[in-house]
Parts: structure tokens; sequence; C-alpha cells
């Protein structure tokens, strides 16, 4: 609990003046001060021992010292210890002996105490007396390691091999730890007893039955016992032996492999690394387990799966063949898309990329492919078009997935020669696309020309004509007719074309790639008639380009009369200034009635644009004019026409917004035509008198600026 602070408290501890102290003290003053002040350290007195009873005087004074500081903690063992040091410096052997004792009465089952009474013994030699101190602690606490330890390192520091192995069997008869297991075996080892020391380490792996133990072993057997086929007997024999859970673990077989790594036993290695990968599924995602199930793998072996399996990566980059390193590519990539396509079914993005890499890796294997490698790619484009879109309302959501299918269709025609089953494939696809909502032409095309390559020419013109009847989009009506044009059969493509122009009487460019049909067969009437029907409809996408198109058309043929009339009939329905443009260049040229025609046809556009007051209009016209003129006239003409030339002046009007609010000023070109200077004698009258004032301002404020420095100067 916080102790409650009140305002005064809070107050007083804050610093209410801030100015600097008019006495300033340094840091190496207060460590001066502070060392002059400190007291000084008293020793104690050197006491100087004369004679044999000064000396006993001397051991009575301190060992009534100790003696009331273990009647004041008599439990604080530290006082004990430090009297038995004083009587062994003293070489008070017995006495010593006596104060452990005393101290083993207070607490008989501290191993500690036990060590520094058996340590005594030892650093005085008294070998016997400390085996009787070792063997009365072992038999109290045969649990405590390092009385154990402490034991038979004596006994093989005095050499007593026989004795030292005596007390390792009555400490394994107690079934210690592993390093207890360790040290005796490294003992027998050190003898040159080696058969002994395999004989303990089997005993120890059959003690305990485990992964650790049999690791350990293998390890021992490798490289202190440098028994090579005991170590790989001891890893065969932990895969089989051990309990499932034990024996399959990641690190068994990583450190299994690892070990013929180092002995040059490659191919055994790769056996292994191969036996994990699929015994684990390594480089896969780990599959989730339902609650409650007890074969969830933990974290810490996940761990060392991964491990494991990069493990299998280096060595198959170091050691491996191409094809080895391309198949341990494949699985970690295998691995990530199937991460990405189990979070999300419908991430086609993700099946695409599958199924190429799938089909990179068939190229690639070739004649060496299984038969399972080259359904692999079948099986992945078989899961990605299991997954529909969930809307079938929507063509939005449909328009990658129906690539699904055009690559697999793709896939079967051109790497696996199937055409039958492509077809098949086509098919399922345009039963299950909803026509009634919306449908694609691509597919449609796709299956035709599969059936065209097939040599089936009745299937591809019925799937067309089906098609037309459901899906009615401009591309099938084109491809149809190419189809039939190459074909060389005209009168299906005259009943295409009929059926295109009902279907969509507004479109300019079927009318236009009809009347060129006519035109390439000789049919001349046919295509002005066309073009007559075309130009005569209500409603047209790109009329301009049907009037083009029709205008070229006469003027190909030679018929200037009917391209002049053309001109005049569309001038009747817009006056575009290209129209203009263009019906005066018609009349330069050769099929026209020459330039003054022409002249004629650009002084009456500029007519109609004057009094319409189009400027812009205007300047384009004369461009034109000016173009033409220096092409095919004179330098009079040409001069004729600059002098019709507008000039551009600069002004500024307010801005408004669609409620007529206003916005502010803003600038803008605005053009003024020698014709026009009546109308806008006035405007340009005040802009000549505004730009007069501002030039004798100026001039009035340089000569008031002169006089001054003269002033100055003076």
């Amino acid at each position: 609990r916080k102790p409650y602070i009140t305002m005064s408290a809070q107050n007083q501890a804050r610093v209410k003046n801030r100015a600097p102290a008019p006495i300033q003290i340094s840091a190496e003053q207060i460590l001066r001060e502070a060392a002059e002040r400190q007291e000084q350290h008293i020793l104690d007195p050197i006491v100087k021992i004369h004679d044999a009873e000064e000396y006993q005087s001397h051991l009575r004074d301190r060992r009534k010292h100790f003696e009331d500081n273990i009647r004041y903690r008599r439990e604080h063992i530290g006082n004990w210890v430090k009297y038995a040091r004083f009587e062994e410096d003293n070489r008070e052997f017995e006495r010593a002996r006596s104060v452990f004792e005393r101290a083993l009465e207070v607490d008989v089952r501290n191993p500690e105490l036990w060590l520094r009474y058996a340590e005594l013994e030892m650093r005085n030699e008294f070998i016997n007396r400390a085996r009787n101190v070792l063997d009365r602690a072992v038999q109290l606490l045969p649990r405590v390691d390092f009385l154990w330890y402490k034991y038979v390192y004596m006994e093989e520091m005095v050499g007593d091999i026989p004795k030292c192995r005596a007390v390792f069997e009555r400490w394994m008869e107690w079934m210690p730890d592993d390093n207890a297991w360790m040290s005796y075996a490294r003992f027998e080892g050190r003898g040159g007893h080696w058969d002994q020391a395999k004989e303990i380490m089997k005993r120890y792996a059959n003690v305990y039955p485990s992964t650790r133990s049999f690791m350990r072993f293998a390890k021992w057997a490798e490289y202190e016992a440098k028994d090579i086929d005991l170590a790989r007997t001891v890893y065969e024999s932990s895969l089989v032996e051990l309990e499932p859970e034990e024996s399959r673990q990641a690190r068994v077989f990583g450190r299994f492999a690892a070990f013929e790594e180092r002995q040059g036993e490659y191919d055994r290695a790769r056996v292994i690394y191969k036996h994990a990968a699929k015994l684990f599924n390594l480089g896969e995602e780990p599959k989730k387990v339902a609650e409650g199930v007890e074969d969830e793998v933990p974290q810490w072996e996940q761990e060392k799966r991964d491990e494991l399996y990069k493990a299998y990566i280096a060595f198959e980059k170091k050691r491996g063949d191409k094809a080895g390193i391309e198949d341990i590519v494949m699985t970690g990539q295998r691995a990530e898309y199937e991460k990405r396509v189990n979070a999300d079914p419908t991430d086609y993005d993700a099946w695409f990329e599958y199924a190429k890499m799938e089909e990179e890796n068939e190229n690639a294997t070739g004649e060496n492919s299984s038969s399972k490698d080259e359904n692999k790619v079948r099986e992945v484009y078989e899961r990605a078009i299991a997954n529909a879109p969930p809307s079938m309302e929507e063509k939005q959501h449909w328009r990658r997935y129906i690539y699904l299918w055009i690559y697999y269709a793709l896939y079967e025609e051109m790497q696996r020669h199937d055409l039958d089953r492509a077809s098949k494939i086509y098919d399922a696809c345009l039963d299950l696309i909803p026509h009634s909502k919306f449908s694609f032409s691509k597919i449609w095309i796709n299956a035709a020309k599969l059936h065209i390559r097939r040599k089936d020419l009745v299937s591809a013109r019925k799937l067309l004509g089906r098609a037309i009847g459901l899906c009615g989009k401009e591309r099938i009506f084109t491809e149809y007719i190419e189809l039939e044009l190459a074909l060389g059969e005209v009168d299906r493509c005259r009943s295409l074309y009929n059926n295109y122009l009902k279907a969509m009487p507004h479109n300019c460019r079927a009318w236009s790639k009809y009347a060129d049909l006519e035109k390439s067969v000789g049919e001349t009437e046919r295509c002005r008639a066309i073009y007559e029907l075309a130009v005569s409809q209500s409603a047209l996408d790109m009329p301009e380009m049907l009037w083009k198109n029709f205008i070229d058309f006469e003027i190909d043929e030679g018929e200037g009369d009917k391209a002049r009339a053309l001109y005049e009939r569309l001038l009747e329905k817009t006056g575009h200034v290209k129209v203009w443009i263009s019906f005066a260049q018609f009349e330069g040229t050769e099929v026209g009635k020459g330039i003054d025609a022409a002249r004629g046809t650009f002084k009456r556009a500029h007519d109609q644009m004057k009094d319409a007051g189009m400027k812009e209009e205007r300047v384009l016209l004369l461009d034109a004019w000016r173009v033409f003129e220096k092409m095919k006239g004179d330098a009079q003409s040409l001069a004729k026409v600059d002098a019709m030339l507008p000039r551009r002046v600069k002004r500024k009007r307010m801005r408004t917004d669609e409620n007529g609010a206003e916005l502010g000023w803003e600038e803008y070109f605005d053009y003024h035509f020698p014709n026009d200077e009546d109308s806008n004698a006035g405007n340009l009258k005040i802009l000549e008198m505004a730009a007069k004032w501002k030039q004798a301002q100026q001039a009035q404020e340089d000569s008031s600026s002169s006089e001054e420095e003269d002033s100055d100067d003076e």
C-alpha cells in the first residue's frame, strides 16, 4: 500500500528557489571532505607469543570465543566450520574432529558439513578416516551426488581402482542421474577398460530408456570410445526399441543424419532425412488438431522439426545433386502455397502461382518425372476450379476464376496433348457459368478455336451459334465472321453481319466492316447501300467515323459529286471545323473542283464561324487555310490569309460555381481578329490609353528618384 501524500508534503518537496547558490561546491570538494572526516580503522592488536604458556593462554581465549559464538548461534554451521578450521591450523586434529562430531549432533543431515569433515581428513592425508566419514555420509545421504563424487574422486586419486569401482557400484544401485553413469563409464575409459565402460553405458540405456540416454550413449561411443559401429547401432536401436513418443522426435533423426554425414555416409544420411521428411511432413504447414486430442505437436518439438528441415536443405545443397535440391525447394514452396490456399480457398492468384510452379517442375523433370508428378498439376487445377465464387450475381467475382479453366484447358492441350479432355474442360466451364446473369466471350471463343484445331468445324459453328444466342457480345460476332471469312464463306458472313447489326444497330464499326466486306468482293452498290442505311440510323456510337469511311469510299471510287453531296449532308447535321477543313482539302484534290473551290469553301466556313462567334474554331480554320495556301497557293493568297490571323490578348474574368457564387478572378486568352476591329475598337482604345498612362507614371517615378539622389550628393 502506497503512503498517502498530502498537498503540503508535495509542496515541501518542490524546489521553490531555482537560482544558483552563492557558494558553489564541486564534487571533488565533497569527496575530499568525506575522506578527511572518515574515522580511522582500528586494527586488532598484534599478539606476540613468547613461550608455551602464552600460547596455551591464547588458545584458551580463542576457544572461549568460538564456544561463545556456538552457544549464541548453535545452529549456524559456519561457526562450527571456523572452529574446526582453527583447531586444524593449530594441528589439533582430535579437537577438530570433536568439533565436527559435535556439529553433526546438531545437524546430521547437512551435506555441506559432511563434505567439510571429509576434506579435513583428506587435506591432512588421513585416508582411512576420510573413507569412514564419506562412508557414513553416503549411507545417511545416498541421494546427495557430490558426496559420491568426492568419494570416488578420492579413491581414484589414491589409486585404489577396485575400491573406486565398488563405490561406483554402490552408487549405481541407487539409480542416480545421467552424469553419474557417464562418470562411471569415463572412469573405466581412463583405466583402459573399454569393454566394461560399454557395458556400463548399456546398463545406463536400459535403466533410463529415453531419447536423452540413447543420444548420450551414441555421442560417447563416437567421440570417447571411438567405436563408430557401436554408435550407429545405438542410433538404430533408438528408432526401434524406444516408445513411439520417444523415438518420433526430430532431434533423434537430426543427430543420426548428422552422424552419418560426419562419417561420409551421405546416402545413409539422405535416406534418414527423407524418412524424417515423410514421417513429420517437413516443410508443410502443421495441421490444426481439435481440442482434447493428444497428438498435438508441442511448440519445442515443432521448432526442432523446422531446424531438421533446414538441416535437410543445407545437406542437399552441400552434398546432393540438382534433382534433390529442387525436390527440397519444391516441398517448401508447396507448403507455402498450401498455407495460402487453405487460409483463403478463393485466393485465385495463389492457385495460379501454385499451378504454374507445378507445371514448371513437370517441365524441368521431363522424362524423369513419375506418374505421380504428372498428376500433380492436374490435381492442383481440379482443386482450384472446385472453389467457385460464392456469388452467382456479380460478374466481378468470376473474372479471375474463369482464367483457371482457361489455363487448365491450355495445359491439357499444350502440355499433355489431350484435346478431348481440354474440350470437356471448356464444356464443364460453360455449363457452370450462369449465362442468364452474365457470360464470358473468351470462353466461347477459346472453345470454338479448340474445335477448329480438332478439325471439327461443325461443332465450332454450333458452339459459336449457341454463343450468339446466350452471350451475344461483339467479340463473338467478329471472331465468327473472321472464321467464315477465312473459309471463304461470304454468304455466311453476310448472314452473320445481318444478325450482328440487328443486335447492335448503333455499332459504327460493324457497319464499316460490313461495307468493307462488300467492297472487297466488288459489290460497290451493296457497299453504298450499306453506308446509306448506316448513316440513316437515328443513334450511332461513332458517326464521324462512319461518315468519314463513306466519304473516303466515294473518293476512292472517283465519285467527286457524290462525295461533295455527302459533305453537304454532313454539314447540315454538324458544323464542326474539322468537317469544313476536310471539305476544303477535298476540293483541292484531283477529284474536287480545284483550288478556287477550296478557297471558296474556306471562305464560306470562315463567314459562318464569324457569325456564330466561334473564335477558337476560326483560329483552327485559318491555320489549316494557311497551310493549304503554302502548299498550293501563291504569295499573294498567303498574305491575304495571314492578314486574317487574330491577335491573342490576355484577359481576366470572374469564376463562378454552379450556384452563381463568385470564386475569384482567373486569366484567359482571347482573340482579336482584324475584321472585327470595328466592334472592338472601343475596348482596344481603352487598353491603349491605360498602357500610355502606365508608361507616364513609370517615367515620373524615375525622374523623382533621380532628383532625390542629386540633392543627397549636394
